[in-house]
């Protein structure tokens, strides 16, 4: 019996306790899927299985804890809110800010910052209005990420890489695709497959999940889904993984040209190629475990 094979076979089983109404045993059988990481979705044409929703970094010492509590299932406040990872390259971050100050977005929207224990001094590059996350050790990716995405108030939440350099205003048209309903999820830089092994990338139209360069996603959706499987330390793979899971939460994913301008992802280009390669394979290990047999999901109709 494969990994795969086991939540799908205790899904069986629960949905069984279920018919027969014994929910102490469906209970249990709920709990012992979570610890294997997945989470039970009841409806009423039956139940589903998803990667568990990631919960507040472990670490709660490394930050403040008023910055932990989640704003997600209060109504939206503001049209977005603009989500930022500092880290290290404080010279990346400068030119992003820079440049928003050139082209201010024409929606009303927030600035969230989180200074994962940068290499550089965050504030003095941020405007005033901005809000700041310190965090005093390093988080992996996916618990940073997470971290400022519970303290959004937008209406659509966009997060975006540092490395990217606004040439317009990126969040009118990118706001504009939320005007449908069915969309859940969008961005500058799409991802489609035949096969959900291989990924090439579109600028415009339907995609099956959005590079995190540039990932706006409904609030509705984000609350659905949770946010990043905080399993991902490491950012790549991340983005395809959260896309599918907005996906299978019955949203569409689309990507949108956008006056953005791509500049070296030092992220990446700071690692040694092995040590990325390893990380991402096994990011992407993690995001067949999770997807890799729901053919269902590689339709874009």
């Amino acid at each position: 019996m494969t990994d795969t094979d086991r939540p799908r076979r205790l899904l069986q089983q629960r949905e069984l306790a279920r018919s027969e109404r014994d929910f102490a045993k469906a209970d249990a059988l709920r709990d012992e899927l979570r610890s294997l990481g997945w989470e039970v979705q009841d409806s009423p044409s039956g139940s589903t299985l998803r990667p568990a929703l990631p919960e507040v970094p472990v670490a709660t010492g490394y930050v403040n804890d008023e910055d932990l509590a989640s704003l997600l299932d209060e109504p939206a406040a503001l049209g977005a809110s603009v989500v930022l990872i500092a880290e290290d390259h404080g010279d990346d971050l400068g030119r992003f800010i820079a440049a928003l100050a050139a082209h201010p977005p024409t929606v009303e929207c927030e600035l969230i910052v989180v200074g994962n224990a940068p290499s550089y001094e965050v504030r003095p590059l941020l405007p005033g209005n901005a809000t700041l996350l310190e965090t005093s050790q390093r988080l992996g990716w996916a618990d940073a990420a997470n971290l400022g995405l519970r303290r959004c108030r937008g209406a659509v939440i966009v997060l975006v890489d540092t490395s990217l350099e606004p040439t317009g205003d990126f969040l009118a048209p990118l706001l504009a695709a939320f005007d449908d309903p069915q969309i859940g999820l969008a961005g500058g830089f799409g991802l489609v497959t035949q096969n959900a092994r291989h990924f090439h990338e579109v600028e415009r139209g339907p995609v099956h999940a959005v590079e995190g360069y540039c990932l706006a996603v409904r609030r509705e959706a984000l609350r659905a889904i949770g946010g990043f499987d905080r399993h991902f330390r490491f950012y790549r793979n991340a983005d395809i993984d959260l896309s599918f899971a907005v996906r299978d939460a019955g949203w569409r994913a689309v990507a949108v040209e956008l006056p953005l301008q791509r500049h070296e992802h030092r992220g990446w280009t700071a690692l040694p190629g092995a040590e990325r390669d390893r990380l991402s394979k096994r990011n992407f290990y993690r995001f067949l475990k999770h997807w890799g047999d729901r053919a269902d999901l590689l339709s874009l109709d």
